[in-house]
């Protein structure tokens, strides 16, 4: 069987945070598949076609792409950021296990990307320097019940927490309702970071409190960071620096 399927990371933005594995399968492949800013961000070249589709298509995507596999086809399923981190690799996964069973006999490879996450705390230091977790606050496909659960818990473990999805303007009042969460569950003195758009021309980043923090600084583009009790901040000349040490008490 000549084709195969890589699923694989674009990174956060930059061109230079694609690894070049994933840069090698780009050139190599006949066919990528994507939502459509991500596939806009593969250059066209010739032999190359780029299926773009809608974000919420995720497994007519992952279909689409295992099909043109199995006819031969060498496909590249795009993500950004890690391809395994609320992104395509677990649709594909979905897609393979409920579909044609001739799928499952497919070359398919998963090849990391550097996530929001970790582009985000490298922004401001080393915020994720201790253990932490990693929720996503959209409840496209999970009940709030559950979200607020898990931040409860987090909070409770006092884990360092990264969130991605956190303010739609469907449901900007999810984001509104974790603030007050964690005001009650950390204190209004817990610090919490705002990375926007890392890595590109409109990167933002802003360090505060959750006293401070108001739900407008969020959007579908920020990837927030709230510290744990261990969290430090170093005040210095221009922007200053968060850590998070690697031992606790």
């Amino acid at each position: 069987m000549s084709g195969w399927l890589k699923i694989v990371g674009l990174g956060p933005g930059s061109e230079a945070m694609i690894t070049p594995e994933v840069t090698a399968a780009l050139q190599d492949a006949t066919d990528v598949v994507g939502y459509v800013p991500y596939v806009n961000r593969v250059a066209p070249r010739a032999g190359l076609i780029r299926h773009g589709s809608d974000n919420r298509e995720e497994i007519r995507r992952a279909e689409h792409a295992l099909q043109m596999a199995l006819e031969g086809h060498r496909v590249v399923v795009v993500s950004s950021g890690d391809p395994g981190v609320f992104a395509m690799a677990a649709a594909v996964f979905e897609a393979l296990e409920a579909g044609d069973a001739q799928w499952r006999s497919l070359d398919i490879q998963v090849l990391p990307g550097i996530s929001a996450m970790l582009a985000a705390s490298a922004s401001v230091g080393a915020p994720l320097g201790h253990d932490f977790c990693c929720i996503n606050l959209s409840d496209n496909l999970k009940p709030w019940a559950l979200i607020e659960k898990r931040l409860r818990l987090a909070a409770e473990a006092d884990f360092a927490m990264a969130f991605y999805n956190p303010r739609s303007k469907a449901r900007p009042e999810g984001f509104a309702r974790t603030l007050e969460l964690l005001r009650e569950a950390c204190g209004p003195d817990r610090l919490i970071i705002f990375a926007r758009a890392v890595s590109t021309p409109e990167e933002s980043i802003r360090v505060t409190t959750l006293a401070e923090a108001e739900p407008e600084m969020a959007d579908m583009r920020t990837l927030v960071i709230v510290g744990s009790q261990q969290t430090r901040l170093i005040e210095r000349d221009g922007a200053p620096l968060v850590y998070t040490p690697r031992s606790a008490d």
